[in-house]
């Protein structure tokens, strides 16, 4: 295949890339600054706003992967927050706009979403055909309503797009875990490290998430797959509850204690981070209820396979990271 995908220098980016150079498929990707990627992929620039030279990549492509956006991991803002809102619809319209003057338009356009879509909930889990669409819940802070509103936006631009001859498909993906430099996984096990893995504000907040082969897998699914469109849940079929999750990572990175925060000490610490509490405290009870019924069997379903998998891998990567001779001497 040639895959173009548009904001893929990323954590996500860099999962997909990987995967689909190794296969030997021709991965392009786009991104405002030109960047060294994996041997086997090329980089073309873009604003993520404008039509430009770029939209050649797009004419007679097989998929594209619409990953643009500025990244969640950030102080929530009025200006970030529009940031956010600006960045996604303005790359998903113009990749659109770009999909629609093609002569020869991509049979599957793979949209990102997010499963921050849905409404921050702890009775039962969301899929694609029952599932509560967030904005406004009690008891929650009322900014978290522009997250869920900015996901809607993003979700309607695509679905907008005048592209007849290209299926178009939302993720709405859980957290994807990796043991990436600088991916949720590393910042999770960084916390558990420094004895601050514990419950936040009592831990019974769900957590979604998905590991990366299985991210993988559903995306090739998805590209295969001609008889499905609109929003897919991409997330393991097992969320659980925060203070589990965590529980889970310190066993398997060896650390047996993880002290507990109250919302108050998590509002200082994710101003220490520069990033917000939603990412923390909001309840994401997502299953993929269309990938399970499309027959897509996960590698990795629940949270204790997929941890001791990729705790061992991100412990593998800091060891071949170490610099010679920096092994501590026995006296």
């Amino acid at each position: 295949m040639k895959v173009v995908i548009p904001g893929g220098t990323g954590q996500v980016g860099g999962i997909l890339r990987r995967a689909w150079s190794a296969r030997g498929h021709e991965v392009v990707v786009l991104s405002r600054q030109p960047e060294q990627l994996e041997e086997g992929v090329r980089h073309r620039v873009w604003d993520g706003r404008t039509i430009g030279p770029w939209t050649d990549e797009i004419d007679g492509a097989d998929v594209v992967v619409n990953l643009a956006g500025r990244s969640v991991s950030c102080r929530y803002t009025d200006a970030n927050l529009k940031q956010m809102m600006d960045s996604r619809i303005e790359s998903t319209r113009v990749v659109g706009e770009a999909i629609a003057q093609a002569s020869t338009p991509p049979p599957t356009w793979l949209q990102m979403s997010t499963a921050t879509i849905y409404a921050h909930r702890f009775d039962a889990p969301n899929d694609e055909a029952s599932g509560i669409i967030g904005g406004n819940e009690p008891d929650t802070p009322a900014y978290w309503e522009y997250s869920t509103r900015i996901a809607k936006r993003w979700e309607a631009e695509q679905a907008a797009a005048a592209t007849p001859r290209t299926r178009k498909v939302a993720l709405r993906s859980a957290m994807v875990m990796s043991p990436d430099k600088g991916g949720v996984l590393d910042v999770l096990l960084t916390m558990a490290r420094l004895g601050l893995g514990g419950p936040v504000a009592g831990g019974n907040q769900f957590v979604s998430w998905i590991h990366e082969t299985d991210f993988v897998r559903a995306c090739n699914l998805l590209i295969e797959r001609e008889d499905i469109s609109g929003p897919v849940n991409l997330t393991a079929p097992g969320p659980l509850p925060q203070r589990d999750l965590m529980r889970t990572l310190r066993k398997e990175a060896g650390v047996p204690t993880g002290l507990p925060a109250t919302r108050w000490m998590a509002e200082i610490g994710a101003w220490a981070l520069r990033t917000d509490t939603e990412l923390l405290l909001k309840s994401r009870r997502v299953v993929p209820g269309r990938l399970l019924e499309a027959g897509f069997e996960f590698e990795y379903a629940d949270w204790t396979s997929a941890a001791h998998d990729l705790v061992g891998r991100a412990r593998q990567r800091n060891q071949s990271h170490r610099p010679a001779g920096s092994a501590t001497m026995k006296r």
